[in-house]
């Protein structure tokens, strides 16, 4: 599994290089914050049951226990990110070196978000898109927003600006609920990558 996670990130941080260093701005975006959610309500808006992974299977390539409904969006409003927030796929982003542009991805086998475990999210570092990460600060406010306009509130906890791609410790499942975003530092597949994780505000 170690190996497996290793060449995950090595693949993933060229997958998502930057390209240009300008920030695209866009209006702030609100949303109404619920407030406490029942973790079935949660479930039944921001994932949805998916087939069980094959006994065989290890590591990032696992299918998720949940998968996310459709129109799920990710957030971070003082930096005007507001991105889809789609099923990553390993044989498109890591084996392809195609990870799609204007969204933001969950890593095959990580935690849907409102559920325990690290959901592992990555983006381009590029205008619209994960760019802005670069200048987040502790205590800002990262939102999944279901299709019906449920919120799910997380607080950054942490901000790794050069986490080597050797560095696995951000790519492993955890016990508590967390949202882990990745972003690349550069061009390259040895560049570092960007990493920030954020918790649960209330819930």
């Amino acid at each position: 599994m170690r190996q497996g996670l290793a060449l995950f990130g090595l693949a993933l941080s060229l997958a998502v290089g930057v390209a240009g260093a300008s920030m695209l701005v866009s209006g702030p975006t609100t949303r109404e914050d619920p407030g406490a959610l029942p973790g079935s309500q949660v479930e039944s808006v921001i994932a949805q049951p998916a087939p069980a992974s094959r006994p065989d299977q290890t590591g990032p390539t696992d299918v998720p226990q949940a998968a996310l409904v459709e129109g799920t969006r990710i957030l971070v409003p003082r930096l005007h990110i507001d991105l889809p927030l789609r099923p990553g796929d390993s044989e498109r982003d890591i084996g392809a070196q195609s990870t799609p542009t204007a969204a933001a991805f969950l890593l095959p086998g990580s935690a849907v978000p409102g559920t325990r475990g690290n959901s592992y999210i990555y983006a381009h570092a590029r205008p619209g898109m994960f760019l802005s990460l670069w200048s987040v600060a502790i205590g800002d406010s990262i939102e999944i927003v279901g299709p019906t306009g449920v919120v799910l509130s997380y607080t950054v906890s942490e901000i790794e600006p050069r986490v080597a791609v050797s560095d696995l410790t951000y790519l492993i499942p955890t016990e508590d609920e967390r949202l882990t975003l990745q972003t690349s530092t550069g061009p390259t597949v040895n560049d570092p990558r960007f990493v920030v994780v954020a918790r649960p505000t209330h819930r």
